[in-house]
């Protein structure tokens, strides 16, 4: 569709780059936008896309503006990242995350964002052969989970989207993330082959997620944080929801795409607790624990887990799993209509998981059951369905 350009150019104050602002006419919506540039002066590519048309001196982390900050570990992510510069690649993003606007900052000091993710400090901390090498960072999107799926064929593996704010932030069945300030949020790829373990994964996720913030405690000398894993993706501190695990695949050309999401409260105290006001009770000095930090620590456990998984098995990472999360021996009233129709109860207790990923419980009869939800209930645990297992 035809735009209409207008470009203004001003210098900045005290700087030696230049913003470059492009009034564009808006187009008609559609289901994504295309997200271009068409100058950098760094291999760190700056990109804001906004709703509307604001003023030149409006910053760039404003309300009604999307911000991304794209960064490699090695050249290759850096090449990659200098491709989009030259409009080889686009990135799309959602509707929700706007359109009209496109400019392109040269200096990240210029970008007067309220608390922003440190792009040099996690990279810094990274180790990982693999996974969270090409960094997408932004200060406010609707969801990395959706950023991450629209262009997944057009991002390397391993390719991670943070946010530090999400409007549209979503768990299982559609329901509701809440996302403030605070909160490490973040999305990134990964590809199967082997469907059966794909349901396995989101297990694999909450362990390195429970691990990595433990490896940060240990190499800064603070606590250990201790949080437990509730079946089947959520993260729990002394008895309260702290973070959520949200895995969406596609199958193409004999693979599994899978978008993992991860939500976890660091440095919020709303709408539950977070890691760090679980950590001030601890400790007797002023401590606190980074995002960069832990997205790096996740990033060098999962792909360690990820290679046991694909390798040996979940079976292989059983033993560290039951010891994380909170159900063994879990007692579990189960309500089911028998043939008149009637509610009956009935009691099983949880023993794991079974091979599917369901939970395996006994019943009182002593025969082995799969428990499945119902898809209905917000709690798994009030709607659950039994199979008996032969």
């Amino acid at each position: 569709m035809a735009q209409t350009f207008q470009i203004l150019s001003k210098a900045l104050t005290n700087s030696r780059f230049q913003s470059i602002h492009a009034k564009i006419s808006p187009p008609k919506p559609s289901t994504s936008q295309t997200l271009t540039s068409s100058s950098s002066s760094s291999s760190a590519l700056r990109f804001v896309k906004s709703f509307s048309s604001p003023s030149m001196d409006e910053p760039c982390g404003s309300s009604n503006s999307t911000v991304l900050i794209l960064s490699g570990k090695s050249p290759l992510e850096v090449e990659f990242a200098e491709s989009l510069k030259r409009k080889d690649r686009v990135l799309k993003l959602p509707e929700l995350d706007g359109f009209g606007l496109v400019s392109v900052h040269g200096d990240e000091a210029e970008c007067e964002v309220q608390r922003p993710f440190c792009v040099e400090k996690y990279m810094s901390a990274l180790s990982a052969a693999r996974f969270g090498r090409f960094l997408i960072w932004s200060p406010r999107l609707s969801s990395t989970q959706d950023v991450v799926s629209l262009n997944f064929c057009d991002l390397p593996l391993g390719a991670v989207c943070v946010s530090d704010i999400q409007f549209k932030g979503r768990g299982r069945s559609k329901n509701v993330w809440d996302s403030p300030i605070g909160c490490l949020l973040f999305s990134f790829t990964l590809q199967m082959e082997d469907g059966r373990i794909v349901p396995l994964l989101q297990y694999v996720v909450c362990l390195a997620v429970t691990e990595a913030v433990k490896d940060v405690c240990d190499a800064n000398g603070l606590p250990i944080l201790d949080i437990k894993i509730k079946w089947p993706n959520d993260l729990y501190l002394n008895g309260l929801k702290v973070g959520g695990i949200l895995c969406t695949s596609t199958y193409r050309s004999k693979k599994f795409n899978v978008t993992a999401g991860i939500g976890l409260n660091v440095d919020n105290e709303k709408p539950s607790t977070c890691l760090n006001v679980v950590l001030q009770e601890l400790s007797s000095v002023p401590c606190k624990l980074q995002r960069e930090e832990i997205l790096a620590a996740f990033f060098k456990r999962f792909e360690i887990f990820f290679d046991v998984l694909l390798t040996q098995g979940f079976r292989a990472l059983e033993e560290a799993y039951y010891k994380a999360w909170l159900h063994s021996g879990q007692r579990i009233v189960i309500q089911e209509k028998d043939d008149t129709q009637l509610v009956e109860n009935v009691s099983v207790t949880v023993q794991g998981l079974a091979s599917s990923g369901y939970l395996l419980a006994v019943g009182e009869d002593n025969h082995l059951y799969e428990l499945h939800p119902d898809g209905n209930s917000f709690d798994f645990f009030k709607g659950l369905v039994r199979r008996k297992l032969v």
